[in-house]
């Protein structure tokens, strides 16, 4: 079934001066970065704008925008991000998007969505289609070999609070507001899919395919942890994921049956479900996040792939391991980097490297080549001061690397102190999304980049330092309702202007 994205109208930037620009130097909104080479700025009339607002049926995260070599089709443009799973029974399409949908089941897992996008469309979503998706690792495959799943407890329990609401509002018990208020608290509600991540693979050598790596997870003791997934694709249309084989492993077309297992009923044959492979290390070892834990707490491998040199270089976030037992608010993080030759190859990734340790917890950051720039860039999610006018809200903070050197990434002071806090100055002042009272989130955020994963930008925007974008989960839906958190919660876009140090009289 094809579902097609709502296009949006853009809008223009709405709000006055940030509130950066005031806290740092003035009426300037810049700040310092790269070694104090560079200040990134962003100026009043800075452009922000809606990327997508989905129905009650659909979310979007985690967007990657990726720019092909050629303009023609497949190109210019692919958009790859998570979404929902698809559902089963779909046979209305749109017309069976209920308001009601919740993300409340750990296990689920997510689709990843792709789709093209024409370069003067660059800043809204484009009708994309789900190419692969999975129920965590107990399974992946076409609609047709998905059996339907059990839902969890904290669903099935959600569903009967929330039936039992209903007859008492029908019956005059109960406000039917407070019907809502007491189901959404009966199961909270989170993604635990993590993100995607596409990245071309050694076209200089002819290699014809994009790597998409992607998390999933899988049940692990009383819990469920992070694993890294893989899949390819030349035409952006059919998919194939690297799954378990006898022996090792194999690519296989997604959807394609597996071993052909005898039905329970009439004796039927029906398709097995593939099983994704975890992606492996030069040792030979899975790449799976460092911490189990329960329900939607499972963190880790969430990051961004930048080839620099023909070395594909993989940025991740995860659990600090000495932490996994701590609360949740508590477990810090850490900054690691894998690297590899060959994306789409086995075993061909190494060990981790720390590169920044003691990381508020949560944190989530992308590291990409600057554009025109031998620096990385480093976006990550944080909050402003307290000092700032309207409070520590959340944003997105953003560095500049003196070189390319991983030495030059633990170099940087990413949090003001106590770090736990997760307060920067570095903060990008971004003023869209939000509720009535003021609040934002950051969540699940990506930016455009070239086929091997390094900034790049709208050419209508030809001077700037990049493109971002941002799931906010307090922002309005579309239809005014406050049913989920995460389906129908609009995605924003925001640009950054990053040059040398202005000369000081």
């Amino acid at each position: 079934m094809r579902i097609i994205a709502v296009p949006l109208v853009l809008f223009a930037a709405w709000a006055g001066p940030s509130q950066a620009g005031a806290a740092r130097s003035g009426g300037s909104a810049c700040y310092l970065t790269g070694g104090g080479a560079l200040e990134i700025c962003r100026s009043a009339d800075e452009a922000e704008g809606v990327y997508a607002a989905p129905p009650p049926c659909h979310f979007v995260h985690d967007v990657q925008i990726l720019r092909l070599k050629d303009t023609g089709p497949p190109g210019p443009l692919q958009v790859i991000y998570r979404a929902e799973p698809p559902r089963q029974g779909g046979r209305r399409g749109e017309e069976a998007c209920r308001t009601d949908l919740r993300a409340t089941d750990p296990a689920a897992g997510g689709a990843v969505r792709i789709g093209r996008q024409i370069e003067t469309l660059a800043t809204m979503l484009p009708p994309t289609d789900p190419r692969f998706w999975s129920e965590g690792l107990r399974g992946t495959g076409s609609p047709r070999a998905e059996q339907p799943r059990r839902r969890s407890r904290a669903t099935r329990q959600a569903r009967r609070e929330a039936r039992r609401a209903a007859r008492e509002a029908r019956q005059g018990d109960k406000p039917a507001d407070k019907m809502t208020f007491r189901a959404q608290a009966a199961a909270p509600e989170d993604d635990p899919s993590g993100n995607a991540m596409m990245v071309a693979g050694r076209d200089w050598a002819g290699d014809p395919y994009y790597a998409i790596l992607a998390t999933a997870t899988e049940p692990s003791g009383e819990g469920r942890r992070r694993v890294l997934v893989q899949a390819r694709t030349y035409d952006f249309q059919s998919l194939d994921l690297r799954v378990e084989a006898d022996p090792g492993t194999e690519w296989r077309p997604f959807g394609a049956p597996a071993t052909e297992e005898k039905g329970r009923r009439r004796g039927r044959a029906r398709p097995a479900a593939m099983k994704p492979a975890p992606v492996l290390d030069d040792t030979g070892k899975p790449i799976v996040g460092n911490c189990a834990a329960p329900d939607f707490e499972a963190r880790g491998l969430t990051g961004s792939i930048s080839v620099v040199d023909r070395v594909y270089h993989y940025f991740y976030t995860d659990v600090v391991p000495a932490d996994c037992d701590a609360p949740r608010n508590r477990r810090r993080m850490a900054l690691y980097l894998r690297t590899s030759r060959d994306p789409l190859a086995e075993r061909t990734w190494s060990a981790p490297v720390t590169l920044i340790e003691s990381l508020p917890a949560d944190t989530e950051i992308r590291v990409a080549k600057a554009r025109g720039m031998d620096r990385w860039a480093v976006a990550y999610s944080c909050s402003r001061p307290v000092t700032v006018s309207g409070g520590p809200v959340a944003d997105i903070c953003l560095h500049y690397t003196a070189d390319l050197s991983p030495g030059s990434l633990t170099a940087l002071s990413l949090f003001a102190e106590p770090v736990a806090a997760g307060h920067s100055t570095a903060y990008l002042g971004l003023r869209s999304g939000g509720d009535a009272l003021g609040r934002f989130t950051r969540d699940g955020f990506g930016w455009m980049t070239d086929r091997y994963g390094n900034l790049d930008a709208p050419t209508i925007y030809p001077d700037k330092g990049g493109f971002l974008t941002w799931l906010d989960r307090r922002a309005p839906r579309i239809d005014g309702s406050d049913a989920s958190s995460l389906y129908g919660r609009p995605v924003y876009w925001a640009t950054w202007t990053v040059r040398p140090r202005a000369a000081t009289p």
